[in-house]
């Protein structure tokens, strides 16, 4: 046991949580597994936590137990507040828990740098939240590293590279500001219930600047003009994005009929400072 508070079964038991799909909940039981994710984001001790769907909270407790200075979980479900606030109790001073939607809370008003995030993400709003946290107004973003469990797809969409079928949009949008590596596989069974996909943690860390040049507002738009007809030729899929577009892909050394799934980060950012430059970098 990493502590002395009551194993996750039996606490679930006691405040009847059955998890809720329409919530994205899979709870991850065993307590071994949520402190190998809470080692995975390194060393805790000094660093702020901010952890996303606690739930019954087995990653909560494997965080606090590796040395973390503060944990702010918010939880969307009522019914695990007061499991968590138990572990509060049991770590006096250490965790802050709020009641609340992740996607509407301002949580930086309730953190202190160095802040690393690490959270088993409700499977509906993962995504969402890591483009959220990879796209602020400002750069660098408020935290220092990202520790999250995905569906295995999505983590493999995170890491890959050109060529692969993975490789699209979230691979660009990931490596162009951080460094991202799985560092763990999970199989459905290790969760309650199973869901009936497998699952990865990713570790990501944020980069001072991103890795090379670019505009993130014509560089979103390029990417996702490319990668909306994967199959199609970029000088087909981008027409809409300049009206030159085959001449800015020549510029930058892109032949205008190879498609998205085949060019580097490099190359989308060089086209995209090429279309900003020429005035067509605006939606």
């Amino acid at each position: 046991m990493i502590d002395d508070l009551p194993p996750l079964r039996e606490v679930i038991a006691t405040h009847d949580l059955r998890a809720k799909k329409a919530l994205g909940q899979n709870f991850l039981l065993d307590l071994n597994l949520t402190a190998r994710i809470a080692r995975a984001a390194g060393d805790l001790r000094g660093a702020d936590v901010l952890e996303v769907g606690p739930g019954p909270g087995g990653l909560t407790r494997g965080l606090l137990a590796e040395g973390a200075r503060r944990v702010l979980a918010v939880e969307k479900d009522p019914r695990c507040l007061p499991a968590l606030a138990q572990i509060a109790e049991a770590y006096p001073g250490r965790l802050q828990v709020i009641g609340g939607d992740a996607l509407a809370v301002d949580v930086t008003a309730h953190l202190t740098p160095p802040i690393k995030i690490v959270s088993n993400l409700p499977y509906n709003v993962g995504t969402e939240l890591l483009i959220r946290w990879l796209t602020p107004a400002q750069w660098p973003p408020f935290w220092d590293t990202l520790t999250l469990m995905f569906q295995r797809e999505v983590a493999d969409r995170i890491v890959a590279r050109p060529g692969s079928k993975a490789y699209g949009r979230l691979s660009l949008m990931v490596q162009w500001r951080a460094e991202a590596r799985v560092v763990l596989h999970l199989p459905p069974e290790a969760f309650t219930p199973p869901p009936k996909v497998s699952s990865a943690v990713v570790h990501i860390t944020r980069r001072a600047t991103p890795l090379y040049p670019a505009d993130q507002a014509t560089l979103t738009r390029v990417i996702a003009a490319g990668f909306n007809q994967r199959r199609k030729m970029l000088r087909a899929s981008l027409k809409g994005v300049a009206p030159d577009i085959e001449g800015h892909l020549t510029a930058v050394g892109i032949a205008p009929t190879a498609r998205a799934e085949e060019i580097g980060l490099e190359a989308f950012c060089a086209l995209a400072r090429s279309v900003k430059d020429a005035g067509q970098g605006a939606a």
